[in-house]
């Protein structure tokens, strides 16, 4: 009997402590603020501008307003930010940038409760350029994974399913993401010449007769190549027979996916898309080698995977 006593009174104990703890704990009211993302402008190479505007404090002071960046979706103040004060209205520069490179972007409110992230927006930094006779050109490889109004270019790693693509896809060498950084992003023709655009504003895949500009200004077919290519065996594999990267275009090896979506020729050749077709399944395409100066011309099913320089319009 007087151990069901103690039993009891120590439940009771233990009720009364949840009911004190209950009473005593407030519920206080306060939200995640909400904030909107503003668009995105005066885009560069290395920078842009943002900001945004707080529609709601969350019921408490905003103690920090900005946005956050990051190259992958859903970016969060613990990456790349600035911090913008607690205005209701900000605007915001993002420093810091890499060209020819696609950004995703938040802006950011904090209060007692936490952060409240706006609605995400992509855009694409404008690429680094080189001036060569009368052209502007990329001075390096398209690595873009959006067009230009924002819808995504699909990347496609299973071979099987990149055979079968009647639309737009893009790649990394053997499927893996730090070749991109190094030789840009590979894609198929379909994307190239998609409406939806992969170049920047003002921008656009060089066309048969954009590259004829460049090989003639170069010195023709035989010599332009040496010209076009990186110099020393960093990137190209040894020899890199005749590189002196006179021009400034700095081509890089990054290799192709073939037809049958292997990879091949990473360290060895460099191939470029044209937006100029050959025939309903093949479309133009320009090659540099290691092992001479030149420059070859030829056609290629629209499936494989190539490389992409922009010139300006």
């Amino acid at each position: 009997m007087e151990r069901k006593c103690k039993i009891w009174l120590c439940s009771l104990s233990i009720i009364w402590l949840l009911l004190i703890c209950s009473c005593g704990k407030k519920d206080t009211g306060i939200q995640l603020p909400s904030v909107t993302t503003a668009d995105v402008v005066s885009i560069t190479s290395t920078t842009a501008t943002s900001g945004g505007t707080i529609t709601s404090n969350g019921g408490s002071t905003i103690t920090a307003t900005g946005v956050c960046w990051n190259t992958t979706p859903s970016p969060v103040i613990s990456g790349s930010k600035t911090s913008d004060g607690t205005s209701v209205a900000f605007s915001s520069t993002l420093s810091g940038l890499i060209g020819n490179t696609t950004y995703f972007v938040r802006a950011y409110a904090t209060n007692v409760s936490g952060t409240g992230y706006g609605n995400e927006i992509s855009f694409t930094t404008l690429p680094d350029a080189i001036k060569i006779g009368s052209q502007t050109w990329m001075d390096n490889n398209l690595n873009v994974t959006h067009y230009l109004n924002g819808d995504p270019i699909v990347n496609v790693i299973d071979g099987a399913q990149w055979l079968n693509l009647t639309k737009g896809a893009y790649c990394d060498y053997d499927n893996t993401n730090s070749n991109s950084t190094t030789y840009g992003h590979l894609y198929n023709w379909y994307a190239v010449t998609d409406s939806r655009n992969i170049c920047p504003i003002g921008w656009h895949v060089a066309t048969v007769n954009d590259w004829q500009v460049l090989t003639n200004y170069l010195g023709g077919l035989a010599v332009a190549g040496g010209k076009m290519k990186e110099t020393g065996i960093v990137h190209w594999h040894d020899p890199n027979v005749g590189a002196t990267n006179e021009s400034g275009f700095t081509a890089l090896p990054g290799g192709h996916r073939y037809s049958d979506a292997a990879f091949f020729n990473v360290g060895i050749n460099a191939y470029w898309w044209t937006s100029t077709e050959a025939s309903a399944t093949n479309a133009n395409y320009r090659l540099v080698s290691q092992n001479g100066p030149g420059m070859a011309v030829s056609d290629f099913p629209k499936v494989g995977g190539f490389s992409v320089r922009c010139v300006k319009n």
